[in-house]
C-alpha cells in the first residue's frame, strides 16, 4: 500500500525540531499510526556531521530553503540571506549546536499574557526531560533524554582574555546560562557528541526508526491543507512527482518553522483575508494574525584587528595550518573542526535601565567581510552582539499561490526607537569590554564599524550598515487569545479542529537566546498535551460503549 494511501493517527508537516521529537513521542503508543513529512532529503550529507561544516550547509540548497529578505529600510535597503534547513533534523542540521534556554522570564511572560502552562517552573521540566547533560542529572538539568549537551573541545587565549575583559567591565563569568538567568559570561554548551554534531534527526529519528507505526517520509513538500467540515482532514503535497493526499484521523501538526507554517497555512486558503482576496486564493478561514508578529535577532559584528596573538584567520590562511586543523579533528575530534560557529558566550544589559540581560555576545576567534567569504588575512577576532527584546515586528507573505514562490519576508529591523537605542548602547558597551585591561596585551583595533564613529546618530547609522540576522525567526502564527494569535495554549489553531502547530511560530514574543532548543520544548510540550487529549478521548469513547450496550 502507498503511504499516501493509508489513513494516519497523526501527520506531522516538516522533520525539524520538533517534528523529530513528535514523530518520537507520538509514535511510542504502537495503536498510533504517524507520519512525518520532510520536503528535503536525509542528513547523510557528510557536512552536516562536522561542526565547521555549518559553513558548506547554509547557502547551499541541498541543505538550505535559501529564502532572502525583501529589502529592509532599517537596513540601508538592504536584503538579507535567511536561511533555514531543508534536511531532516531541519536547522538542528544547519545550525550554530549552541543549547541555550532563554531567560525564566521570557516563559512567566507568555504565562501572563494568557497562555496557561508555559511558565518556567512549567517548561523546565519539558527541558530536563528531553536533554541528556554532560555533567549528569540535578535540579537544572536533565541526563536520561535524548538531546546530548556538551562542553566545547577547543581553547583560545583571545576568548579567554575577552571572558576576563567582560568581568573588568562588570559582566561577571558565570558556569552556566540555563538556570533561568543567564546574565554573565561563558563558553556556550552545545549539541554534539565528541566532537560531531547532534541533530534532532540523529536524537529522536535514528533511535526509533524500527517502530512498525511510523512512516518517514522525505521530499515532500506540503501544498496545503485539506479542510472538511471545519475539521484539518488531509495534507496535499507535491511527492514522486505528483500531488498526494496523506489523511489523518486524529490530528496533523505543523512544525514547519516561523516561514513555513505561516505560508503554508496562507496557501491553504488561512490566514488574513486581504492577503487570500488579493491574491484570488478564497478564504476558507479567517485568521488576521496568520505571517504577522514576526521577531528575530538582530546581530551587530564588531570585528577587532589585533597586534597580538593567534586566531583561526592565520590558521586557515596556509596548506600546513589546514592539514594541521583537519589531523587535529581526525584524530581526537577537537580543534578549529569541532568548533561551533561562536564559542564564547555573554548575557549583559544594554544600561542601567535594563531590568535583566537585554544583549547577548557570541564572540569568535575570526573575522570576515560577511557570512560566506574567506576569513581576513589578518588576526582579529569578533563580538557578535544582539538585542534579545526588539520591539520591531515584521510579517511572512506568500507571493502568490504557488508551492514554488520565494515568501516575502519582511522583519522590519530597527523599525522602532527602542532598538536603535539598544543597538548604539551595544557598541558602547563592546568597546568598554574591549578596552578593558585583559585584552590590552593582543592591542585591539576596532575594524568594523569603525572608532571613528562616536555620536548617537553615527551608531545607529553604523548599526543599519552591518546589522545581520542571527538566524532567530519566531513568532509568525503566535499563541494566544487576542485578535492577532493563531493559537491557543494547547497549540489548537483557533477556529479550526484536529489542526495544531508547535514550532518557533508560536512564540508570542522570542526567547532571550538561541531559539533551537525552546523550539523542542515546544514539541515537548505538544506531544504531551496531544497524548492526554487523546487518552481522554479515549477515556470517553470506553465510557459511551457500556451504556450503548
Amino acid at each position: 500500500m502507498q503511504a499516501a494511501d493509508v489513513l494516519y493517527d497523526y501527520v506531522i508537516v516538516g522533520a525539524g525540531p520538533a517534528g523529530c521529537l513528535l514523530a518520537n513521542r507520538l509514535s511510542q503508543n504502537p495503536q498510533h499510526r504517524v507520519l512525518l513529512l520532510e520536503a528535503g532529503g536525509q542528513d547523510n550529507y557528510p557536512w552536516i556531521h562536522i561542526p565547521v561544516g555549518y559553513l558548506y550547509c547554509i547557502g547551499n540548497p541541498r541543505t538550505d530553503w535559501c529564502f532572502k529578505t525583501e529589502p529592509e529600510p532599517g537596513l540601508n535597503g538592504r536584503s538579507l540571506s535567511y536561511p533555514r534547513g531543508k534536511v531532516l533534523g531541519g536547522c538542528s542540521s544547519i545550525n550554530g549546536m549552541i543549547y541555550m534556554r532563554g531567560q525564566a522570564r521570557d516563559y512567566d511572560l507568555w504565562a501572563e499574557q494568557g497562555n496557561a502552562g508555559w511558565a518556567w517552573k512549567d517548561v523546565l521540566p519539558l527541558f530536563k526531560r528531553s536533554e541528556s547533560h554532560y555533567a549528569g542529572d540535578s535540579a537544572e538539568h536533565g541526563a536520561g533524554g535524548e538531546w546530548r549537551v556538551e562542553e566545547q573541545r577547543l581553547s583560545w587565549g583571545i576568548l579567554d582574555a575577552f571572558r576576563e575583559a567582560a568581568a573588568q567591565t562588570g559582566i561577571e563569568s558565570i558556569a552556566d546560562f540555563n538556570g533561568g538567568d543567564n546574565e554573565g559570561c561563558s563558553y556556550f554548551q552545545v549539541n554534539q557528541k565528541r566532537g560531531v554534531r547532534w541533530n534532532a534527526s540523529k536524537a529522536f529519528l535514528r533511535p526509533v526508526a524500527q517502530r512498525k507505526n511510523l512512516t518517514v517520509l522525505t521530499g515532500v513538500e506540503a501544498s496545503r491543507i485539506e479542510l472538511d467540515n471545519g475539521r484539518a482532514s488531509a495534507v496535499l503535497a507535491q511527492y514522486q512527482g505528483r500531488e498526494q493526499r496523506f489523511r489523518a484521523r486524529r490530528e496533523i501538526i505543523l512544525c514547519c518553522g516561523a516561514i513555513g507554517s505561516p505560508t503554508l497555512l496562507q496557501r491553504s486558503g488561512i490566514g488574513p483575508r486581504p492577503l487570500l482576496k488579493k491574491l484570488g486564493i478564497g478564504v476558507r478561514h479567517e485568521l488576521p494574525g496568520v505571517g504577522n508578529n514576526l521577531q528575530d535577532h538582530l546581530q551587530l559584528r564588531l570585528i577587532y584587528r589585533i597586534g597580538n596573538g593567534r586566531t583561526l584567520n592565520q590558521m586557515v590562511s596556509s596548506l600546513w595550518g589546514k592539514m594541521n586543523m583537519g589531523l587535529q579533528y581526525m584524530v581526537s575530534r577537537s580543534g578549529p573542526l569541532a568548533m561551533a560557529p561562536s564559542q564564547l558566550g555573554a548575557f549583559a544589559r544594554s544600561g542601567p535601565e535594563q531590568t535583566s540581560a537585554n544583549l547577548e555576545y557570541h564572540v569568535q576567534p575570526l573575522s570576515l567581510e560577511r557570512f560566506g567569504e574567506p576569513l581576513h588575512e589578518f588576526p582579529a577576532f569578533t563580538a557578535s552582539v544582539c538585542d534579545l527584546r526588539p520591539q520591531s515586528r515584521g510579517s511572512v507573505a506568500i507571493r502568490d499561490a504557488q508551492l514554488g514562490s520565494a515568501p516575502l519576508i519582511r522583519p522590519n529591523y530597527l523599525s522602532h526607537e527602542t532598538d536603535l537605542q539598544v543597538a548604539a548602547d551595544a557598541i558602547r558597551l563592546t568597546r568598554r569590554i574591549v578596552a578593558a585591561p585583559a585584552l590590552a596585551s593582543f592591542e585591539p583595533v576596532e575594524y568594523l564599524p569603525g572608532a571613528s564613529l562616536h555620536s548617537e546618530a553615527q551608531l545607529r547609522e553604523a548599526a543599519s550598515a552591518i546589522g545581520t540576522t542571527i538566524f532567530h525567526p519566531v513568532g509568525t502564527c503566535k499563541m494566544g487569545q487576542d485578535r492577532e494569535a493563531v493559537v491557543d495554549e494547547r497549540l489548537r489553531v483557533h477556529g479550526i479542529a484536529g489542526l495544531r502547530i508547535a514550532d518557533a511560530s508560536i512564540m508570542p514574543t522570542i526567547v532571550s537566546g538561541n531559539t533551537c532548543s525552546p523550539t523542542l520544548m515546544i514539541g515537548e510540550k505538544a506531544a504531551e498535551m496531544i497524548l492526554a487529549d487523546a487518552a481522554a478521548a479515549q477515556r470517553a469513547a470506553s465510557a459511551v460503549e457500556p451504556a450503548l450496550a
